[in-house]
């Protein structure tokens, strides 16, 4: 069990990632495609890829030479380059901690790269960044248009939840099985683990790679990051969704799609109750939800309330039609 301790000011930094991060769903892809159970469902995709990675791929293996990797590979940036970047930046005595830490325990020496690694020489990260790069382009780029979407969807599916049940029901309902009891998130895990976040807030990333425990990056000086599994799990299928309509329904509910829908134009709230077929007050408490995620705005005109499509809204709409 993982229990996280907030605080007042931590509740008011929770944050959803707004787009996936490239390196962290690469790690993600790994741990899955080096994990032994699962598969039924996942073994064809871990073998087809096992047998397409490039050579280019192996000082990764060096890198995490058992179960833990070194902290340093928990990049949350929005593009690879960034990610690049923030791992050249990783100040020499977290690199020289964490590979200790790494190979702790291990009957092999460490590679000379490795070694050169900690010694922080010149070009010491170039085969690290190049395995990475590789794994990318095999593993990833086929379906990152997909992971994407499906990134965009769970940042919508949050941001309702929080507007109509608050943050404490969106956490929960983020991992099943877990609970917020008073002022701790408890997430069930394998592993027994403590955090008191002291201010730090979290910051909350959906991943479309792993099927396992929440994953925690628990860094100095920066947000606790709980990587969580979403979407529909393992294998995805590259080339997008199969149907963009029922994706956003998926999201949105199906009554709440078609009311984005119809709010491209002007609507008040009986005209859109009678274009829906349901109640005022179902058609009321739908635009309500919309509006408290940002996707509608709602005006009130005379004895009027007129809806329409805030630019967010229909964004969302666009990606899915």
């Amino acid at each position: 069990m993982i229990r996280i301790r907030f605080t007042a000011a931590d509740f008011a930094r929770v944050r959803f990632a707004p787009r996936p991060a490239p390196l962290q769903e690469l790690n993600a892809a790994l741990m899955t495609m080096t994990r032994p159970d699962d598969e039924v469902l996942l073994g064809r995709w871990r073998h087809r890829l096992l047998r397409s990675l490039p050579g280019a791929v192996l000082p990764l293996r060096g890198l995490v030479p058992g179960e833990v990797a070194p902290l340093f590979l928990d990049v949350f940036s929005d593009t690879l380059e960034e990610g690049w970047e923030a791992i050249r930046d990783t100040r020499p005595e977290l690199v020289r901690s964490e590979l200790r830490r790494a190979y702790a325990g291990q009957p092999s020496p460490a590679p000379a790269w490795i070694r050169a690694l900690h010694g922080g020489e010149a070009g010491a990260w170039e085969p690290l960044l190049r395995a990475q790069h590789a794994v990318f382009e095999t593993a990833l780029r086929p379906v990152w248009p997909l992971v994407q979407d499906l990134h965009r969807a769970e940042f919508t599916r949050h941001a309702l939840t929080v507007a109509e049940h608050g943050i404490g029901a969106a956490l929960t309902a983020l991992v099943p099985g877990s609970q917020l009891r008073s002022d701790v998130w408890e997430l069930p895990a394998p592993v027994t683990q403590g955090i008191a976040l002291g201010g730090r807030g979290v910051l909350l990333m959906p991943t479309f790679h792993w099927t396992g425990h929440p994953l925690l990056s628990d860094l100095p000086g920066r947000p606790l990051t709980v990587t969580f599994p979403a979407g529909p799990g393992l294998p995805l299928p590259a080339g997008g969704a199969a149907d963009a309509d029922q994706a956003l329904a998926a999201v949105l509910g199906r009554t709440r799609a078609e009311m984005l829908a119809l709010l491209a134009e002007e609507h008040t709230t009986g005209g859109l109750a009678r274009c829906l077929a349901v109640s005022d007050a179902t058609a009321s408490a739908h635009a309500a939800a919309l509006r408290g995620a940002g996707l509608i705005t709602t005006v009130r005109a005379g004895r009027s309330v007129l809806h329409r499509r805030t630019e967010l809204g229909s964004l969302l709409v666009r990606r899915h039609g």
